[in-house]
């Protein structure tokens, strides 16, 4: 009896039967083309059902007589709608006579007509399909493209496109065609092969078979097929096998399914692009002409073959039997790799495959088809006579070029090959299923041998193949998949309907409508439609589940040998099936979970398969158990579920949840039916039979069991405790507590369980899937429901953490004790605790709660596809909250800018992240060098480590610029030493991030390399100070490190401080105490300082000072001092800052001979003598800066001839002076001879002219100047110099500069611009005067004078035409570096021009950030090696510092003293290398800050003293080139120089006006803007700033409500429409917010309401009213004491730590006005309200409560929940971690406070603790 039971447990119940019948068959019967269509009444079924072969082609065809003996057909396929999304209908498409009809359902209706359409001819087949309409023909095109939804018609000669949007397209067919497939790429088309196949008499090509379509407009081409052979090598060529046929085609995978009916195999072929060395191939074949043999012409061959073949031949016909034998000799074209007639051996059939009679056949007649040169199997050489094709082969013209084919099909999987091969095995039925763990299997039907065959494949890793493992055979009448529940429907041959996932049998399929097999041979065995319950005494549930096992269901397939005996044991019990009138025929058309079944009478009925599952919260379990277990058992997990929840009559959806516990706990070992909590589960007994058992008891008169249930039930305590019982004095019962024992003994797991091992793991996916459903608000009963489950669990495994957690969040579902049930600790062993698994329960709230404190967290733990809330919750935390690593990170000297005004003034993007990155030194660099196979390891770490020293070029070239983007922007501390960052020139290799380091000894690396790249980093550490700081001596010397490396940078640090003015602080004392060390770098950075401090002084002391640096400048008599050459060039600098612009005539004329200062005899200034020359030349320039022909009392020392003199070269002068004795004798190691060398005497002089003569324009001078315009002038000059004379001369004729291209190619003289080659252009003008390489570098070298020239003349003013001309000229240079004849003029002389035009674009844009430029010097920064040598990083970089001057704060001013400090730092000769000094000093690359003034002008609002957005007009004074204009500028902004300006107004409507008029003086507004630029405005009332309302939209309406009105009731509720439409807000406004009559307690609600209303409209934040309801309303609770459950608390918890947390208060501070979510008022009362209230539960007894539970002592039951809310709120630690910090002699606060720590417990919470834990009995309340 009870056998039937478990029989019958294992049906699965299908639901919603209806009666199917195709829509499109009634429609037809009304169409308008219907009269001569009628359809007759069906035939009876007998006739119905003779299949044909085809009929699995289109999901088999219903065949139904119509009047002309035409078909009808339909399918169905899961709906799409409009959007493209999927949904949950069927769609139809049915054939029948001349007519389509494609009818769709909807959420609302069934089926209902989409479209129709009528045709000429009887509709052969109709088809979706999706056409891709692409240009690109590769493979990664599918993803993205748009596709052609269309329908397809097949008529006998054409075929109708018929797309969605309405295009109409038909193509005409070439072939017959005998079945059309739709494909991922197109349609794919079998030509049909005709009846009488002539034998192959010419001979003639095999026509292809196979042809596709991949758009209506494109041509059918031939398919291609690629086949491994027999010898590994794989063959390519067209399908031209007749014997092949398509079964099946598959779209995602796109795979074909073929069968051979001459082998009988079934093959599976990739289907995909042809490459194209594929259709070389195939192409290449088709060309070879040549005279064939003829083939068939010789019977004698014939003959020969025959005997070959030892008369084995099933066939009569020689041709057909030389057919079966040649199909041997083509050794791969069949698909399969076998050969067909096993009779002949393979050796005799490779010799003929190679013999000549047999070569190579290229027929003429066919030339597009030709084929490979092994023929297929001569029955194709005859040309098909369909209709259209006649026999003189007008298949395709022969002269027509060859079709190029696109689809290619690849070998894949053949099935092997069995003794036993039916005919006709081919499979009437194929298509892909995934079981319940998503492995996937190809499953076809083979209807003669009743076998449903299921290959099992995978995608290989790289997603690239398909792997193909074991067949395995179900024994099976019919089969559909049953796609939205991964299983699939097997008819057996009795009859039955059984349920399989992959090959593992469910159970079968009970179809409640059907009438049920009439079992007549046993009466005592009941009709299986009777209900349950009357039969006999069911068992319960759980023996039930345990006895699942014994059945044969659940064995997989594979085990068993032999397919055949597999289902023996249902054959009996089934033989009757037969016997009924009515059974299952077949199946078809199944959609989702529907299915239709045929059945024997003809009519059809359509089911739907159960799902998995229907509550989303099992749901989301099965998922989560699934991922977590192995994937055999989750299969057996998962069947066993579903034939527990499918079973007839199953649970309903609320005890689904009930049913799944209990199954899954039976699953584990637990006996549900003792275990007191799952025992209660109702499971609505009446309507589920298969669970009746686990009510009713097995017998009529009740037992023991009865009584104890009773006992233990909630009822029965409720009873006992009642007022009644106690005054009757009835006695409690005994036997409770001896059956509580009883049960505790019972409850052992059995661990022989399926799932027993798996316990741990799927607790701990279950409590995740907890933690994600908190996150859930719609999910709060499902957590409730899993809360239960999970604690039983973590009892028994003894996870106290866990138990205390739910605690916490449930305190009135969790008691603290309850039943356990032991597991054997023998056992335990056993469990698999997976490695993810934490002792600390992971909690989502904890993990942001201490995220936003800034404390550490581990990660936390995510399962794909089932905890997404969470990960995003993650995500979005750790991007946005600065972990507490920030401040540790190393400094990279950047961290002081002025961020609030940068982010004003660069709003829109990050491009200052961008620059810091760009010019941050401090971490190291990344190093990518990849290891090719044939570097050792050795050479490979040497390889990295030339990399890196190139990359360190860069680094060492960074802090310059650095300097330049902090200029002036930090305030030391005079109690701290200035921070200065390290320069790192250490590398990390990815992938491991190891460490690459240039002191390793492996390659040389040259000495002293950092020492300048260390000064400069000490100078762009000292230009941050702002020259407003307080500084004094104490703090300079202060400054000085302690470490001699350091040295250099404490120099740089001392020429800074001069810079910014801060070193004339220095004591003399001290000043000479540098001075005497003697190290070099000091006293260069000292003597520049000193004299930049004193500019243009002529300061006594200091002159003196630089004097004894200067031997030209001391007595004659005096000693020689050894001075370093580079302090010398240092001191020649200084003489001419101190004297700038003074004309002194004494230094004037010491100056003019230093530039032509000899060799000494002893070598001495013998090395670098051309910076030393630059440097005199540069200070002559400054002395004498502008004057020009003013030059007063100087005209005897002809000033300018001389210089003319330095610069073109003659004799040398004689020596005038008190220096005569020193330069007698000429030098022993250097010949000069008596003239002078231009090459060193020539820059220095140039540029002294330039700055005498500055802005003069002085024409005379200036033609000197002018480039040579010969040929053999041009061969004297170095075109070097060219650009320092054209710079010159443009200085001098300042205001001829235009911004314009054709300006600066009037610079060019005429020979140049005709001759020079123009770098775009391949070939070279050959000329034999013309020395092409002297033309082309002095063109471009003269550009770049032009270009530079131009820079200083815009310098800062930002002008857009000087903007456009340079970057015109900058993206040039790009082009020529990498055009083909840049070797002409030379990399290095390109580079140098690109360079200085980058320079001098940065000049004019200085200050502004501005992109374009930005762009260029990134992509610049990002070009190492090769070329790139440091002085051009140097130059970048620099560029880009000037880019960002002061962080935005600074420009250049075009001042005569600016002009000359930029002509120092932007010499346009930049170092080789890091120590090269010899052109120029590199430490004067930093007098750019004498040429910086600030000029950025910030608002800030002088109500909020926030910086803030103002429109300002500023007026310009009438030039030369443009009247007098005014211009609109939003502040922040530069302002152009002042002494261009006239007026400059802050502009209404917003700010209240204000004038600053310039024409009185600038002093006022220099004033302002040395102070940070900082103007106050005032904002008019009623106004909002630019930043709160950039439009001005909302200020009009701000206007009816005033600002922050603390009287919440003057806000009228009508008032509201002036801000919102939203019906929603003005609807809670009605309702909520107007007072009525008689208000009373309401009005203080209605006051919150009103007020929180208003709060939301007027910050805009209308979504965070109900998130305030909420928390108003959970804090009422809380006050009443009816918090049952946490989480809302712990919600209030996090809002408020995050308003407290450090990233919102660094948020508040940079952005205040920034509109916050929640108003800053109500937070503090909500936080007062938590405190008191638990303090006052405290106060009431709570205390007592809370010390019980962190000793571990039992406490009330009443105080249950306010425990778990004291316990979360104040974070108190679980009892368990106490102990570890040893609390028991703590005897003060302090003690505790000490101790706490680890525990992160917050102060104030441990105020409350302190008393309990101190032992004093009154709790301190705050």
């Amino acid at each position: 009896m009870s056998n039937f039971y478990e029989e019958r447990a294992t049906m699965i119940a299908a639901g919603d039967l209806q009666e199917f019948v195709p829509f499109g068959r009634d429609h037809c019967k009304h169409h308008p083309n219907a009269l001569n269509l009628q359809l007759r009444q069906l035939q009876p079924a007998s006739e119905l059902w003779s299949s044909d072969g085809a009929a699995g082609l289109v999901g088999s065809l219903q065949e139904v007589t119509i009047h002309e003996k035409q078909k009808e057909s339909w399918q169905l396929r899961k709906g799409v709608s409009e959007i493209g999304e999927e949904v949950d209908y069927d769609e139809e498409l049915y054939v029948a006579g001349n007519m389509v009809i494609w009818s769709k359902g909807s959420k609302s209706q069934a089926l209902a007509v989409y479209k129709a359409f009528t045709v000429d001819s009887p509709v052969q087949q109709a088809l979706w399909c999706d056409f891709i309409i692409s240009q690109d023909k590769s493979e990664k095109a599918y993803s993205s493209d748009e596709v052609e939804k269309c329908i397809c018609i097949l008529q006998s000669s054409c075929i109708n496109m018929h797309s969605i949007e309405g295009k109409d397209y038909i193509a005409s067919l070439p072939f017959q065609v005998a079945n059309v497939w739709p494909t991922k790429y197109g349609l794919l088309f079998e030509r049909s092969s005709s009846t009488h196949e002539v034998p192959p008499g010419p001979p003639r090509e095999p026509l292809p078979t196979m042809f596709s379509m991949l758009h209506p407009l494109d041509e059918i081409t031939p398919l291609v097929c690629k086949s491994g052979s027999l010898f590994g090598s794989s063959r390519v060529q067209y399908v031209v096998d007749h014997a092949m046929k398509i079964v099946f085609l598959n779209t995602d995978p796109s795979i074909i399914m073929t069968y051979d009916t001459v082998q009988c195999l079934h093959s599976v072929w990739a289907l995909r692009r042809v490459k194209t060395e594929e259709e070389n191939v195939v192409l290449k074949f088709s060309e070879q002409g040549g005279t064939p043999q003829n083939v068939a012409s010789s019977s004698s061959l014939t003959a020969h073959l025959r005997s070959l073949s030892k008369g084995d031949s099933p066939v009569a016909s020689p041709f057909q039997n030389y057919s079966s034998i040649h199909s041997q000799s083509r050794s791969t074209s069949s698909p399969s790799l076998h050969s067909r007639s096993p009779s002949i051996s393979n050796m005799a059939a490779l010799s003929r495959a190679h013999s000549p009679a047999l070569g190579v056949h290229s027929f003429s007649g066919v030339q597009r088809f030709n084929l490979s040169s092994h023929n297929q199997s001569p029955k194709r050489h005859s040309i098909s006579h369909s209709p259209n094709s006649n026999s003189n082969g007008s298949f395709l013209a022969p002269e027509t070029e060859p079709i190029v084919p696109e689809l290619c099909i690849d070998h894949l999987w053949t099935e092997t090959i069995t003794n036993i091969r039916e005919k006709n095995s081919q499979a009437s039925k194929v298509f892909i299923t995934s079981d319940l763990c998503g492995q996937k299997f190809l499953c076809f039907l083979v209807e003669s041998e009743l076998q449903l065959r299921c290959v099992k494949f995978q995608e290989s890793n790289d997603k690239t193949q398909l792997i193909f493992g074991s067949i395995t055979n179900i024994h099976a009448k019919d089969a559909a998949p049953v796609e939205k529940i991964d299983t699939m429907l097997v008819l057996e041959g009795s009859g039955n309907l059984v349920l399989y996932t992959g090959v593992v049998r469910v159970g079968k399929v009970f179809i409640p409508g059907l009438p049920a097999p009439s079992l007549t041979m046993s009466a005592t065995m009941p009709r299986p439609s009777t209900p349950l319950d009357s039969v006999g005494t069911p068992k319960p549930l759980s023996k039930l589940l345990g006895s699942l096992d014994e059945v044969v269901l659940f064995s997989p397939v594979p085990e068993l040998r032999d397919s055949s005996k597999l289902h023996d044991s249902f054959y009996n019990e089934d033989c009757t099936f037969q016997q009924l009138g009515t059974y299952i025929h077949s199946i078809r058309d199944p959609v989702r979970n529907r299915v239709t079944l045929e059945l024997s009478n003809g009519s059809m009925v359509r089911i739907t398969i159960p799902e998995i599952a229907t509550s989303e919260l099992v749901q989301t379990c099965l998922q989560a158990i699934k991922f977590i277990l192995p994937k055999e058992i989750a299969v057996q997990m998962l069947v066993k579920w579903y034939s527990v929840h499918s079973a007839p009559g199953g649970p309903s959806y609320h005890s689904e949840w009930n049913l799944f516990v209990t199954c899954l706990m039976n699953m584990m070992g637990y006996n549900t039916d003792r275990l007191a909590w799952t025992r209660n589960f109702d499971f609505e007994g009446s309507l589920s039979p298969v669970i009746a058992p686990k009510k009713a008891r097995p017998s009529e008169t009740g037992s023991d069991d009865d009584w104890e249930y009773l006992l233990n039930s909630d009822y029965h305590q409720n009873v006992e405790s009642h007022l009644l019982n106690r005054s009757l004095c009835l006695s409690p019962l005994e036997v409770s507590q001896m059956k509580d024992e009883d049960f505790s003994q019972n409850l052992i797991l059995d661990s022989s369980t399926l799932l027993f091992t798996h316990i741990p793991a799927i607790f701990f996916v279950l409590h995740l899937v907890y933690e994600e459903l908190k996150l859930n608000t719609l999910m709060g009963e499902g957590i409730r429901s899993l809360v239960g489950l999970l604690v039983q669990l973590a009892r028994d495994l003894k996870l106290e953490p866990y138990v205390d957690h739910y605690y916490r969040d449930y305190p009135t579902l969790v008691r603290t004790t309850g039943q356990v049930c032991t597991i054997d600790q023998g056992q335990t062993g056993f469990m698999h605790h997976p490695s993810f698994f934490t002792s600390e329960p992971p909690s989502i709230y904890q993990w942001v709660s201490s995220c936003l404190k800034g404390e550490g967290m581990p990660p936390y733990p995510y399962l794909p596809g089932i905890c997404e809330r969470s990960r995003l919750v993650v995500l979005v935390l750790s991007s946005d909250v600065p972990s507490g690593t920030e401040t540790e990170e190393e400094d990279d000297g950047m961290n002081d800018m002025n961020q609030e005004v940068m982010s004003l003034i660069w709003s829109e993007d990050l491009r200052v992240q961008d620059v810091r990155r760009l010019l941050q030194s401090a971490h190291p660099v990344r190093v990518n060098v990849v290891q090719y196979p044939e570097l050792s390891d050795h050479e490979f770490i040497e390889e990295k480590e030339n990399r890196l020293l190139q990359l360190c070029q860069r680094t060492m070239a960074l802090p310059v610029g650095r300097g330049m983007f902090t200029l002036f922007s930090y305030h030391p501390v005079p109690t701290e030493p200035l921070p200065i960052p390290k320069l790192n020139l250490t590398g990390r290799a990815p992938p491991r991030n190891t460490t690459v380091d240039l002191n390793s000894g492996n390659i040389d690396v040259p000495p002293n390399m950092t020492s300048w790249a260390s000064f400069h980093n000490g100078v762009a550490a000292g230009l941050k100070i702002a020259p407003a700081s307080q500084i004094d001596s104490a703090w300079i010397v202060y400054n000085k490190p302690k470490h001699a490396e350091l040295a250099n940078e404490y120099a740089g640090f001392l020429m800074a401080l001069g810079l910014n003015g801060h070193l004339t602080k220095l004591a003399t004392l001290n000043i000479h105490d540098y001075l005497t060390k003697g190290h070099e770098m000091t006293s260069i950075g000292l003597l520049l300082g000193v004299s930049a401090a004193k500019l243009g002084t002529m300061d006594m002391s200091i002159t003196r000072l630089l004097s004894i640096h200067i031997p030209a400048l001391l007595p004659p008599t005096s000693t020689e001092l050894d001075v370093p050459h580079n302090v010398q060039v240092a001191a020649v600098v200084g003489i001419g800052l101190v004297y700038q612009g003074t004309a002194h005539r004494h230094t004037a004329e010491v100056l003019l001979a230093e530039i032509g200062r000899p060799p000494g005899p002893e070598m001495e200034y013998c090395t670098d003598r051309e910076s030393y020359s630059l440097a005199a030349g540069l200070a002559l320039g400054m002395v004498c800066l502008g004057h020009g022909s003013n030059l007063i009392g100087m005209s005897d020392l002809n000033v300018p001839e001389q210089l003319y003199q330095y610069m073109v070269g003659g004799h040398r002068r004689f020596q005038a002076g008190m220096h005569r004795e020193k330069h007698k004798s000429p030098s022993y190691q250097i010949k000069e001879g008596d003239t002078i060398n231009v090459d060193v005497t020539c820059p220095g002089a140039t540029l002294a002219l330039a700055m005498i003569y500055l802005k003069t324009n002085n024409r005379s001078i200036a033609d000197w100047l002018r480039a040579p315009d010969t040929m053999y002038l041009l061969d004297f000059v170095k075109p070097e110099f060219l650009l320092l004379r054209t710079l010159a001369r443009c200085l001098i004729l300042w205001d001829d500069i235009l911004p314009n291209s054709k300006w600066v190619d009037s610079n060019v003289p005429q020979i140049i611009r005709e001759n020079s080659i123009s770098l775009s252009e391949i070939e070279l003008p050959c000329s034999e005067d013309l020395n092409l390489e002297t033309l082309s570098q002095a063109h471009v070298y003269i550009i770049a004078g032009a270009c530079l020239s131009l820079g200083f003349r815009f310098a800062g003013s930002e002008n857009l035409s000087a903007f456009n001309c340079l970057h015109k000229f900058a993206k040039d240079f790009m082009t020529y570096l990498s055009a083909p004849n840049a070797s002409v003029t030379g990399p290095y002389n390109l580079e140098t021009c690109l360079s200085v035009v980058l320079l001098s674009l940065a000049m004019v844009m200085a200050g502004s950030g501005n992109l374009k430029v930005l762009q260029l010097c990134r992509f610049l920064h990002m070009k190492t090696g090769g070329e790139m040598n440091y002085g051009f990083h140097l130059a970048h970089h620099m560029a880009l510092g000037l880019l960002f001057l002061g962080g935005g704060r600074y420009s250049l001013s075009t001042s005569n003293s600016s002009i000359a400090a930029l002509l120092c730092a932007l010499y346009p000769h930049f170092p080789a290398h890091s120590t090269d000094n010899r052109y120029h000093l590199q430490a004067l690359r930093h007098l750019y800050v004498l040429a910086a003034e600030p000029r950025l002008l910030v608002p800030v609002d002088v109500d909020t003293n926030m910086p803030c957005y103002a429109l300002l007009e500023v007026t310009y004074k009438g030039t030369q080139w443009y009247e007098q204009t005014k211009e609109e500028l939003m502040a922040p902004t530069l302002l152009p120089e002042l002494h261009l300006l006239k007026q400059i107004k802050v502009k209404g409507p917003r700010y209240w006006e204000l004038l600053i008029d310039l024409s009185k003086g600038t002093q006022h507004l220099k004033s302002i803007l040395s102070k940070d630029g900082v103007l106050y405005v005032k904002l008019r009332a009623g106004q909002l700033s630019y930043k709160e309302d950039p439009m001005g939209w909302q200020s009009l309406l701000a206007q009816t409500v005033a600002n922050r009105n603390s009287e919440a009731r003057a806000f009228k509720p009508e008032t509201i429409s002036a801000f919102t439409s939203d019906p929603a807000l003005l609807s809670f406004a009605e309702y909520f917010c107007k007072p009525t009559v008689n208000m009373g307690q309401k009005q203080e609600i209605l006051d919150l309401f009103s007020s929180v209303l208003y709060e939301c409209v007027t910050q805009e934040t209308p979504e965070m009213l109900p998130a305030y309801i909420a928390m108003d309303q959970a804090m009422r609770r809380l006050g009443r004491r009816e918090m049952s459950e946490t989480s809302e608390l712990w919600q209030i918890k996090l809002v408020l730590e995050f308003f407290s947390s450090r990233s919102h208060q660094e948020r508040l501070q940079n952005h205040p006005k920034r509109g916050l979510f929640m108003n800053s008022e109500f937070l503090p009362v909500v936080k007062c309200t938590i405190d008191n209230t638990l303090d006052q539960w405290l106060q009431a007894g709570g205390d007592m409560c809370v010390h019980a539970y962190l000793s571990g002592q039992p406490f009330e039951e009443s105080q249950l929940s306010m425990l778990a809310c004291f316990l979360v709120y104040h974070s108190v630690p679980a009892p368990w971690h106490l102990p570890s910090i040893g609390l028991e002699g703590s005897t003060s606060f302090a003690e505790l406070l000490f101790k706490f720590k680890q525990l992160k417990m917050p102060v104030r919470a441990l105020l409350r603790l302190a008393p309990l834990l101190l032992g004093s009995p009154q709790p301190m309340v705050m």
